[in-house]
Parts: C-alpha cells; structure tokens; sequence
C-alpha cells in the first residue's frame, strides 16, 4: 500500500510524517485480502491519498485543521474528510472512518460473492435435473423406435 502526503498551508516535519504513516499504516492489515493483484485502470497496489491542511491563518480557535484521505480499492474509491482543532486528532478521526468503510466494503464483496455461488449452484441444479430428464426422454425414443 502506497501512503501519499500532501500538505496545504501547513509545514510537514519528519516527525508528524512519521505519525501518519504509522497510525494509517495499521489500514494495511485490513487490506491483505486486496494485495499483489492487478486492479482495473491499470493500477498495481492499493494507494492512500491523504491531504493535511491549515483551513485558515487568522483563526486560533475552533477546527482549523482538516484532513482528508481517499482510499482507491478495486472498483471502489473510499473518501474521508474530518476537522478538528488538532491535526493528530482529525488523523485519528480519518482512521477510524477509514476501518469502518473498508469493513462494509469487504462486507459488499463477500454478499456479492456468495450471491454469485448460488446463482452458479442453482444453474448447476437445473443443469443436472436437464440432463436427467433428456436421459429419460431419450431411452422413450429409443424404446418408441423399438417397438416399430
């Protein structure tokens, strides 16, 4: 997973860098499943995109610091967006957002996925009560044919 950085109105110093990569860097963990394959669009990994930003110069008060990550999943883009008064805090928001997002993808996926099982199990049903009654038909043709 490709964590991106973008700072606006704001100096990034290694040491909040190092903050964010750690707390979202736990993400990752929840995205193993998505791993080392190849996406629709071209892309190769999963990649999280977030914006840290000063909303305002002036203001000392009230939430002035904004954070924002979109998340790009397979056929899927995953947007958070928090403010607080504390950047650190806005981050944490950011994540806590981002789990529960991604839980109710994966949770999509999986509904999906079984719904398609048994779609395919039912057409195998069918299938196989076909055949057997075209197995019946035809040992009546060639009994029919037999008999003249």
């Amino acid at each position: 997973m490709r964590i991106n950085i973008k700072p606006v109105n704001i100096r990034l110093d290694q040491a909040l860098t190092d903050w964010i990569y750690k707390k979202l860097g736990e993400i990752k963990r929840y995205l193993a499943d998505f791993e080392g394959g190849k996406f629709p669009g071209g892309k190769e990994a999963i990649e999280l995109n977030i914006e840290i930003s000063k909303t305002t110069h002036h203001h000392r008060k009230g939430d002035i610091f904004r954070a924002e990550a979109q998340l790009y999943l397979p056929k899927e883009l995953i947007r958070v967006e928090a403010t607080d008064n504390d950047l650190r805090a806005a981050i944490d928001q950011i994540k806590e957002q981002l789990y529960r997002k991604i839980k109710k993808y994966k949770r999509k996926r999986i509904i999906r996925a079984r719904k398609w099982a048994r779609i395919i199990k039912e057409v195998g049903r069918i299938h196989r009560v076909l055949l057997k009654e075209n197995n019946k038909m035809k040992k009546l043709l060639r009994a029919f044919k037999k008999k003249k």
